[in-house]
C-alpha cells in the first residue's frame, strides 16, 4: 500500500516586525535569525509527527539560505527532518510573494499552513488559503490574530492536523472577517480591524496615530490587545467565537460621549474619542461616512477612495480556519498520540489515529 503523504506549508514574512513603528514607537525588532530558529524548531516537530514534506515560501532577505544551512545539522537520535521544498516563485519581497506562494501550497495539497508574521501577513495568507487551516505565530508589530506560542508546539499541531491524526472538526475553528467593497466589487478583507481615515494617501501604510481616525470596525476585540482593535476591546470586549462584531464612530475628544485611553501601537497609549458604538451583525453592509480618504486593514493603509466611490464594510463568518493549538494538544493527549508502551513507536510518529 502506498504511504500517504502529509504536507505542511510555512510562510515567514521577512519584513514582518520591521516597519516604521520600530522608529516611532520603539517596538522590538524581530530579526531574521530568530525567524530561522523558529522555522527550524517547527521543522523538527513536523518530522517527529510523521509529516513527509514541507513547502516553504522563499525570500530574498537571507532567510531561505539560513534555513538550508540549518537543515544540515544533525537531529537527536530518533528524529528526522521532513523533506523541505521551496515553492517555485521568484522572490520580490512584496505581498505578491505571499499570495503566490500560498496558492501554490494549496494546489500542492498542504493540510495546514504555519504563518510567521503579524496581522498583515496573516491577512494576505487568508486571502489565498481557502479551506486550509492556519497555525499563526506572532512575529509582527500588530499581533492580535496570531498567537505568541512556541514554534515546536506549532509544528506538532500543524503536523497532527495535516496528517489527519487529529481531525479538523476536533482542532479547527472558523474566523470572522471584515470585507471591503468599492462600487459593488469586493476589494479586500481584514481579519481583526478596519478603519477609515481622511488622509488622502497610503504613505508609509502603518497607522500609529489616533488623530484622523474616523470609523473603526472590528471582527473581534480583546481588552488585552494592542493596535486599533484595542479601542473597541476597552469599550466592549468581543471574542473570536462571538457571532457578531463591533462598529465605532470616532470623533474629536471635545465631542466624544466617552474617551478611551488605548494602546494603539507598541509603547503608544493615547486618548481616542468615541461617539457611538454599534453591534455589527453578519451580512449588514455599512457605508463609510467619509467621502474621501483611505481605509486601513489590520492596521495598514491599503485602499484609497474618492467622492465618486461607494465604500461598504460588512462582517462575514466565512473567514480562514485556524488551528486551536491548546485544543489540538489536549485531543492528541486524550488519544494517546504521544504515548508508547515498551518497545513500541510513539503513535503520532507511526501514523496511528
Amino acid at each position: 500500500m502506498a504511504r500517504s503523504v502529509a504536507r505542511v506549508g510555512i510562510v515567514a514574512n521577512p519584513a514582518a516586525g520591521r516597519d516604521i513603528r520600530r522608529l516611532v514607537a520603539q517596538a522590538s525588532v524581530f530579526p531574521i535569525a530568530e525567524k530561522r530558529n523558529m522555522i527550524t524548531r517547527a521543522l523538527s516537530a513536523l518530522g517527529a509527527v510523521g509529516v513527509n514534506e514541507v513547502l516553504i515560501m522563499p525570500d530574498g532577505a537571507g532567510l531561505t539560505h539560513r534555513i538550508v544551512r540549518a537543515l544540515r545539522a544533525p537531529l537527536p537520535e530518533g528524529q528526522v527532518w521532513p523533506e523541505v521544498r521551496f515553492v517555485d516563485i521568484e522572490p520580490g519581497d512584496t505581498a505578491a510573494d505571499t499570495l503566490d506562494a500560498v496558492r501554490l501550497m494549496v494546489d500542492d495539497g498542504v493540510g495546514a499552513i504555519i504563518v510567521l508574521g503579524g496581522d498583515g501577513t496573516n491577512r494576505l495568507v487568508a486571502r489565498a488559503a481557502g479551506e486550509v487551516p492556519l497555525v499563526s505565530l506572532s512575529t509582527g508589530t500588530n499581533n492580535v490574530f496570531p498567537s505568541v506560542r512556541e514554534a515546536t508546539i506549532a509544528g506538532l499541531v500543524a503536523g497532527l492536523v495535516a496528517s489527519g491524526k487529529v481531525t479538523r472538526a476536533e482542532a479547527c475553528f472558523r474566523n470572522k472577517v471584515l470585507r471591503l467593497s468599492v462600487n459593488g466589487v469586493p476589494r479586500d478583507l481584514a481579519l481583526v480591524d478596519l478603519c477609515s481615515s481622511p488622509e488622502l494617501f497610503i504613505g508609509s501604510r502603518a497607522l500609529w496615530r489616533a488623530d484622523g481616525l474616523d470609523q473603526l470596525f472590528v471582527s473581534f476585540a480583546e481588552a488585552d490587545a494592542i493596535g486599533l482593535s484595542s479601542i473597541a476591546g476597552l469599550v466592549r470586549p468581543i471574542s473570536r467565537r462571538a457571532p457578531f462584531g463591533l462598529w465605532l464612530d470616532l470623533c474629536p475628544l471635545e465631542r466624544a460621549s466617552r474617551v478611551i485611553r488605548a494602546p494603539i501601537a507598541p509603547g503608544i497609549i493615547v486618548d481616542v474619542g468615541v461617539e457611538t458604538v454599534t453591534t455589527l451583525t453578519p451580512g449588514a453592509q455599512v457605508p463609510l461616512r467619509l467621502k474621501r480618504g483611505v481605509v486601513a486593514l489590520d492596521g495598514e493603509r491599503e485602499v484609497e477612495f474618492a467622492p465618486t466611490d461607494q465604500v461598504l464594510v460588512s462582517l462575514a463568518e466565512d473567514g480562514p480556519f485556524s488551528v486551536d493549538i491548546e485544543r489540538t494538544m489536549i485531543v492528541a493527549a486524550q488519544h494517546g498520540l504521544f504515548v508508547r508502551t515498551g518497545g513500541s513507536e510513539i503513535s503520532a510518529a507511526s501514523g496511528a489515529a
